[in-house]
């Protein structure tokens, strides 16, 4: 008889326990999960407005019934320029939404209205709010070139003589930055080369660009456009250092490294490279640099771009803009 007493006390003591379990369950409800799905507090930015030159913050917030994926468009209303961010969950909160001015798709977003759109996956609603930026996002760094106006008097350039060539400043709404990009095209059946610039340091006021020695913390980057239904051209940037201070290069004796993109996408792209991974070529061949083959980016004189094609592979086409040397990581536009 005790040891039956004994068994119902430790039967009642488990039913207790598991109800206890029962109530603290992790994790959220189903009825989070698979319950009708409905607004709570509708999309919000936290200011009307925003000055990201001043380091100006902007979140948004917002809440629904239930657990969802989210996606979370900034768009500028006159750039066309898109910052997406998505997430998982019920609600909106700073942690997730800050916006620091950068941009997703290009173009880069300029002083414009934009709109806020918040989707949710598998349902129709669609919550809208907009506000001001009143000064976009400025990039820290050298710029090189952004093209805004024409070729600069203190570079020197070169085009081939082939056929419909057009390798000059543009402006229109296409720029991923700004107004103006380079434009860069043409057929030439007899050799690779179409056209080139050469950005020299002294076109800047100096006989080397004002960089950091430390080759490890720096980036090159360049926005490079990919035409449709073309895929035939290479750019090639050349970084010639001046090792020894007498204002010129030499090529025998002095490091050239280079740094060559194969256009294989469509539309604008970031192309990002830090100074200590570029490399010596010979005829495209990696080989070892005519100098003291140490990366010194504070001697940089000047840096060729070359637009590139095979000759048999007809008329090549492609956009620049944009050359700009960050520190410490790579553009974030």
């Amino acid at each position: 008889m005790e040891r039956i007493l004994h068994l119902v006390i430790i039967a009642f003591l488990l039913v207790g326990c598991r109800k206890e379990e029962l109530k603290k369950i992790d994790g959220p409800l189903l009825s989070d999960l698979n319950g009708k799905f409905s607004v709570i507090t509708n999309l919000k930015a936290s200011r009307d407005s925003i000055d990201f030159v001043t380091n100006e913050s902007i979140f948004f917030t917002a809440e629904f019934s239930k657990v969802s994926s989210w996606k979370l468009e900034i768009i500028g209303q006159k750039s066309g320029a898109i910052k997406e961010i998505n997430g998982v969950g019920n609600k909106l909160t700073n942690s997730e939404t800050t916006w620091d001015g950068s941009t997703t798709l290009f173009p880069i977003f300029q002083t414009e209205v934009c709109s806020a759109r918040l989707t949710f996956t598998g349902e129709k609603d669609t919550l809208l709010t907009t506000i001001n930026v009143n000064q976009p996002k400025i990039n820290k760094g050298f710029v090189v070139a952004d093209f805004e106006s024409a070729l600069n008097s203190g570079w020197s350039s070169f085009v081939q003589s082939g056929a419909n060539m057009d390798f000059q400043v543009k402006s229109n709404n296409t720029a991923p930055q700004g107004g103006g990009y380079l434009n860069m095209a043409g057929t030439v059946d007899w050799d690779w080369l179409i056209g080139l610039i050469n950005f020299k340091a002294t076109a800047y006021g100096a006989k080397t660009f004002p960089l950091s020695s430390n080759p490890s913390n720096l980036y090159f980057n360049v926005l490079v456009w990919g035409e449709p239904s073309l895929n035939n051209s290479l750019v090639l940037f050349q970084f010639q250092e001046d090792e020894n201070g007498d204002g010129n290069f030499s090529s025998n004796s002095e490091d050239m490294y280079s740094h060559q993109i194969t256009i294989n996408w469509v539309g604008w792209k970031l192309i990002s490279i830090r100074y200590n991974e570029l490399v010596a070529l010979v005829n495209g061949t990696p080989a070892a640099a005519s100098g003291n083959g140490v990366f010194e980016p504070n001697k940089l004189m000047q840096i060729n771009m070359l637009h590139l094609a095979n000759p048999k592979s007809g008329f090549a086409k492609a956009k620049l803009d944009y050359l700009i040397f960050t520190e410490n990581k790579p553009l974030q536009p």
